[in-house]
């Protein structure tokens, strides 16, 4: 059975939601040990094992130097208990910055990784999702960094999604190779060349047709992919909320909204983020879930349940071999470049 810690605080809902969605997930078969404020959860889930840690490093304004200087916190020692082997992967809810910095320092860099990224599947009505990397890990990426994110996209997207040979795309302003900053246009030349060995790589793509079924894999640096996934999320949002108040408009309205009712409620649930679980924290040598500071108990037995499956299907180990096969990992003498102190800062 596989073990996930658990960073209990720092959610919006508060440590006690946490514990809830700790109590599903354990129900279906997935060992919990959660670090969080036992104070704020009257009653301990079964299954689920609660370590006291109140302290809460969620808000903190440098998080690599908060995790160095807060042992106690509990995103820290919840990624202390996976170094360890307490447990086989780790999720939190808290800020993303102090969940990549104790990722790094604790469960470090795999290795040839230049800089982990956040990869997402974005739930896309009517087929599989689509897997955007990165959401926001790195404000800035070199060219070979996202070259790495490609082959690990297309690992994970095969991997997680069963997907077999799944397309990998560059999100540009343009569909020509020439269009995009320079980088981007290295990218792209790379990977048609020797550096897309072993990747279905199909160019650029724009972000009209990012949620169409065109990519499987969206390759980004985390400035231009975290606002992707903003406005996404901000546009399905309004979307459904003003289909909403369209429908309750009037006595017609009203209507029509009960006879559309069932069709709007399962597209909701189609494109609702707690069914993704969260992003995944790749390039690390062991599997790190972060999630919505605003899930509900669903989104969080979600995200330990596919954090345990991230570990059965051996995500890692399948990452590094398609790294491995393309010659996109860095040599040893690369690899201390900046180290996991600059990896963290620049998360």
């Amino acid at each position: 059975m596989v073990t996930v810690a658990v960073d209990g605080n720092g959610a919006d809902l508060g440590p006690a939601e946490v514990a809830a969605g700790a109590s599903l997930a354990a129900a279906r078969g997935v060992r919990v040990l959660l670090f969080a404020d036992a104070s704020r959860i009257p009653t301990v889930p079964e299954g689920v094992e609660l370590v006291d840690a109140p302290v809460s490093i969620a808000k903190a304004a440098d998080p690599a130097y908060a995790v160095r200087s807060t042992p106690e916190a509990s995103i820290v020692q919840a990624a202390r208990a996976v170094a360890g082997g307490r447990a086989q992967a780790l999720v939190s809810g808290g800020s993303t910055g102090s969940a990549l910095a104790a990722g790094l320092f604790n469960l470090k860099r795999d290795r040839g990784i230049y800089r982990p990224a956040l990869a997402l599947p974005i739930p896309r009505p009517g087929g599989n999702p689509v897997v955007v990397l990165d959401v926001g890990a790195n404000v800035s990426c070199r060219p070979e960094h996202l070259i790495q994110f490609a082959h690990m996209g297309s690992a994970f997207a095969q991997a997680v999604l069963g997907i077999d040979a799944p397309r990998v795309a560059l999100l540009s302003n343009g569909e020509e190779p020439a269009k995009g900053t320079p980088e981007l246009k290295e990218v792209h030349e790379r990977l048609s060349g020797d550096g897309g060995a072993g990747l279905r790589f199909i160019g650029n793509i724009e972000g009209t047709v990012a949620m169409a079924d065109v990519a499987d894999v969206i390759v980004t640096d985390g400035f231009t992919g975290n606002i992707a996934l903003k406005l996404i999320e901000g546009v399905s949002g309004q979307t459904l909320r003003a289909i909403r108040d369209v429908a309750m408009s009037s006595w017609r309205a009203r209507l029509g909204g009960l006879l559309l009712r069932p069709a709007v409620q399962g597209l909701r649930e189609e494109i609702d983020p707690e069914q993704t679980g969260g992003a995944y924290m790749l390039g690390l040598r062991q599997i790190g879930i972060v999630c919505h500071g605003r899930f509900t108990r669903r989104g969080f037995a979600r995200a330990i349940e596919i954090a345990a499956h991230g570990v059965e299907e051996d995500v890692i180990s399948r990452t590094r071999t398609a790294l491995q096969a393309a010659g996109a990992l860095r040599t040893p003498a690369a690899n201390s470049e900046h180290g996991d102190e600059g990896a963290a800062k620049a998360a």
